[in-house]
């Protein structure tokens, strides 16, 4: 009977679960639920905007969010040896984490710049397409090169404008993308070239019109930033038909001053000239102010602003001897110096032909103009 009780005892021994396999069980699991809570963050929401990630904010963020502590991959390798010894379902899984978390560990021991962690960067883009712009009057070179944020000679090379600042209301103007030229590629011309030829870099020539793999191709018309036009060898001289007359003179009244009845201004003369390109820039004169000595005094009379500041468009009024001279201010350069066209000057072309010519600062000064 003894012994009956003794085999019955030794097999329900064998059918209890281990003490020291629970207390093991129970230790691990804990280690584990600890090692989870102190790494686990609570989901935090996002918006949709970008968001722009400083190298400082992203060593901050690693130093403090990435890096395991000690006490992290200390308590997860005890629960993976208990977990391992105990033969427990859960070892590989603390096994796995205990390796995760030394990894960690090792990586922030080294140099932080070698992580990178992604950025959101707003992408930004060049305008690179030519605009068209109707001259509205008022308008100048100057005033539209500031409006497209370019300089006044990209617009003057684009258009073919000489060396004017004065411009006709409704007249199309093509506006580039940057300061710089328009240029039409000729055939066997390379970047290089081009960039010699309008001294400018031919990086910029490539990268601006996406040449890194076709190359310039010849016919294609391409903008080169920076670029400058080389120097013109002569002004453009232009012949206007017509026949020598009088020039009528003398100060008249202001009713007459303001009249308008066309051009009545003997042709092939500065005035007539005068008149003529007044009008094209939209800024009319008077018809019957007589030769160029009384312009200024006849202006006046009609409402005109007159004084000793040059403008572009404005009549340059040269009263010196009996008929005077007048032509029209097409530039004001940064220097004060001013470029002019006119017509019937003798020392640069003669009667019935339109000149243009450079005065210096120092002489501006001593004209009328009347705007």
């Amino acid at each position: 009977m003894k012994q009956q009780v003794f085999a019955k005892h030794r097999k329900t021994k064998k059918t209890r679960f281990p003490l020291g396999r629970t207390v093991a069980y129970s230790g691990a699991f804990i280690a584990l639920v600890a090692v989870v809570a102190v790494g686990y963050e609570s989901p935090q929401e996002v918006s949709g905007q970008p968001v722009s990630v400083t190298e400082g904010a992203v060593n901050s963020t690693l130093t403090s969010n990435n890096t395991p502590s000690v006490d992290d991959v200390i308590a997860s390798n005890v629960a993976a040896d208990l977990a391992e010894r105990a033969n427990l379902p859960i070892a590989s899984n603390a096994a796995n984490l205990s390796v995760s978390l030394a990894a960690e560990n090792e990586l922030a021991q080294t140099d932080t710049t070698a992580i990178t962690k992604p950025q959101i960067i707003k992408p930004t883009s060049t305008n690179r397409s030519l605009t068209k712009y109707v001259v509205k009057r008022g308008d100048t070179v100057p005033s539209v090169a500031k409006k497209f944020g370019i300089s006044s000679d990209t617009i003057r090379w684009a258009n073919n404008l000489s060396d004017t600042d004065a411009l006709e209301p409704g007249r199309k103007l093509t506006i580039l993308p940057v300061s710089g030229i328009m240029h039409t590629v000729e055939s066997g011309e390379s970047a290089a070239d081009i960039a010699r030829k309008y001294r400018t870099s031919e990086d910029r020539i490539i990268a601006f019109n996406d040449l890194e793999l076709s190359g310039p191709t010849a016919g294609r018309r391409i903008v080169v930033p920076g670029g400058i036009k080389p120097a013109a060898v002569a002004p453009v001289v232009n012949n206007f038909a017509g026949v020598p007359g009088d020039v009528s003179g003398g100060v008249i009244d202001a009713g007459l001053a303001g009249a308008s009845a066309g051009n009545r201004y003997a042709p092939g003369n500065c005035t007539w000239y005068a008149y003529e390109r007044r009008a094209q820039l939209g800024r009319p004169v008077g018809s019957f102010w007589g030769n160029g000595a009384s312009w200024a005094a006849n202006a006046r009379a009609a409402g005109y602003l007159v004084n000793n500041r040059p403008a572009a468009g404005a009549v340059l009024v040269d009263m010196a001897g009996y008929f005077g001279h007048v032509g029209v201010v097409e530039r004001v350069k940064s220097n004060g110096d001013i470029v002019i066209t006119e017509m019937n000057n003798y020392a640069y072309g003669g009667f019935n032909i339109v000149n243009e010519r450079t005065i210096s600062a120092g002489q501006a000064g001593a004209y009328t103009y009347i705007h």
